[in-house]
């Protein structure tokens, strides 16, 4: 249904969304879903970053073997 909108219904429905809400309300809204996106990218970095970390501290953890020099014969 939604696959034959184009460019003129597009701005049509900017244009009736631009009169309902008014220029301002639309401004901070948009500045919303921006402080969002930003929020949420900074959480997946730090996410991703403490699964490293995690990693990380889990191959420390892991003892190593004592290998010791094999006698000549």
């Amino acid at each position: 249904m939604l696959n034959n909108i184009g460019l003129p219904g597009l701005l049509l429905i900017a244009v009736v969304v631009l009169v309902l809400f008014g220029r301002g309300k639309i401004s901070s809204l948009m500045g919303e879903v921006g402080k969002g996106i930003t929020s949420f990218k900074k959480g997946i970095n730090e996410g991703e970053k403490e699964l490293l970390d995690s990693k990380a501290d889990d191959v420390a953890d892991v003892p190593q073997p004592d290998v010791e020099p094999k006698d000549k014969v």
